[in-house]
């Protein structure tokens, strides 16, 4: 039996090695693109399963929908046979590796929704062979690979470290960062086994220049909620200095700059209109909730997490305020939202702050419309909104609230056309002129 594990550990570590293993990414969205790009690109044969039929489609065609993948590299490697994808998960069976990617979001009450994980495990668990490499990258709680995926891949009868191999490795994507990409962004390993911690660490070293091995999938788990939790509180901070700030007339901005200066000790973050995107407002929840399993209470996270809901509503604060200068209420009143998605220059609106003032603003009976260039249109409560042009916008505007300091913006022009501006983000700090218009956060 030994020597039955040992070969099959063998074959498919050739097979990694010499990229003949063919490569299943279940979940091809922000994080599994840019994954499956990097793997057909030294050869591995890539398959993408998605339930979006429209990304399916897209991939085959050679196009890519992720900014950050290169257009024409990836219409070459697709153009080439190395990239294709479906919508058929029962084809996992011919992958020799499988990396799950799918969304890991909170239900309503804010606790764990890993539905799409046990999905994409009982399809698994159904065509489960031999030989196969199974890795989890979803962020989540602690304890999810060997409590939730590895019951399910048991059904099949297959043992693992013997038959096939289970490994949690947590993506670390940031949209739009130019700097720090899939390849060169340092990737956490923790397998099941030993065996399965070799074959894991192999595969993602075909790709990454640098693989980190941990002693379980427990503590990768663990290592990726932390290093959100990490900045949700340090933003959390930063915006609480923001609310202490304003009531004493000191502008955040610049103490937060100061303190950048100090060599040591210090690590820059700075305040905002809340938080957004797939990471920072959804994990560190899936910590508190696994936290009560232990009867702890993660109150430091928690506070992070309230306060940063504020921020918001503290944003709608500094409209009224804008708009009391000139004699003016919030109900009816016409606001521009300069950028809705979550962060500069990417086109991600997931969890959006702009999102919860759009509610607030509807609330309050305000009219509103929105500028991004980086997201021409989108649908939220089942209604499609479009991009307005951004100067007959800020003209038409009663005040123009800047949610997002994307880098295209002539600031300038803007704040000149605008009767009131609330600058969340200090994007208008080198504007010279009309600076009474502005009210920064």
């Amino acid at each position: 039996m030994q020597e039955l594990a040992t070969s099959t550990k063998a074959r498919l570590l050739s097979a990694i090695a010499d990229h003949t293993a063919k490569v299943g990414v279940a979940g091809i969205g922000y994080v599994g693109l840019p994954l499956a790009v990097e793997k057909a690109k030294v050869g591995f044969r890539v398959l993408g399963l998605d339930r979006n039929l429209a990304r399916v489609e897209q991939i085959n065609q050679g196009t890519s929908y992720i900014k950050d993948v290169d257009s024409q590299q990836f219409k070459a490697t697709c153009e080439q046979g190395r990239l294709s994808a479906t919508t058929d998960f029962s084809r996992l069976a011919e992958c020799d590796v499988v990396v799950i990617c799918v969304p890991t979001p909170l239900t309503a009450h804010r606790d764990p929704d890993i539905s799409y994980i046990e999905t994409v495990g009982k399809q698994l668990a159904s065509s489960l062979r031999v030989g196969q490499l199974i890795c989890l990258e979803s962020t989540t709680y602690p304890g999810t690979t060997e409590e939730v995926l590895l019951p399910l891949l048991a059904t099949s009868g297959l043992t693992v470290g013997q038959d096939f191999f289970l490994a949690f490795s947590p993506e670390r994507v940031d949209p739009g960062n130019a700097r720090y990409t899939t390849k060169n962004t340092n990737k956490i390993v923790g397998g099941i086994t030993p065996a399965c911690q070799e074959v894991a660490e192999t595969f993602y070293r075909q790709t990454i220049l640098q693989v980190i091995g941990v002693t379980s999938p427990r503590v990768a788990e663990m290592t990726k909620v932390f290093e959100n939790t990490f900045r949700a509180v340090n933003i959390a901070l930063v915006n609480e200095l923001a609310l202490l700030c304003d009531r004493m007339d000191i502008d955040v901005w610049e103490v937060v700059a100061s303190a950048s200066t100090k060599p040591f000790g210090m690590m820059t973050f700075w305040p905002g209109p809340g938080v957004g995107g797939h990471c920072i407002p959804i994990d560190p929840f899936y910590l508190t909730w696994k936290a009560r399993e232990y009867d702890f209470h993660t109150r430091f996270i928690e506070l992070a997490g309230e306060i940063n809901a504020l921020m918001p509503y503290f944003v709608r604060e500094k409209i009224v305020r804008a708009l009391a200068q000139d004699r003016k209420s919030i109900g009816g009143a016409k606001i521009l939202l300069v950028g809705v998605s979550y962060k500069r220059d990417i086109d991600d609106w997931r969890e959006s702050p702009a999102l919860k003032l759009l509610e607030i603003l509807e609330r309050d009976q305000a009219v509103w419309i929105y500028h991004d260039q980086l997201v021409p249109e989108f649908t939220w409560r089942e209604q499609c909104h479009h991009s307005s042009d951004l100067l007959s916008a800020a003209s038409w505007a009663d005040c123009t609230v800047i949610m997002t300091d994307h880098s295209d913006v002539a600031w300038d022009e803007l704040v000149a056309r605008s009767c009131r501006v609330v600058d969340t983000r200090n994007a208008t700090r080198g504007v010279k002129a009309h600076r009474e218009r502005i009210l920064k956060l």
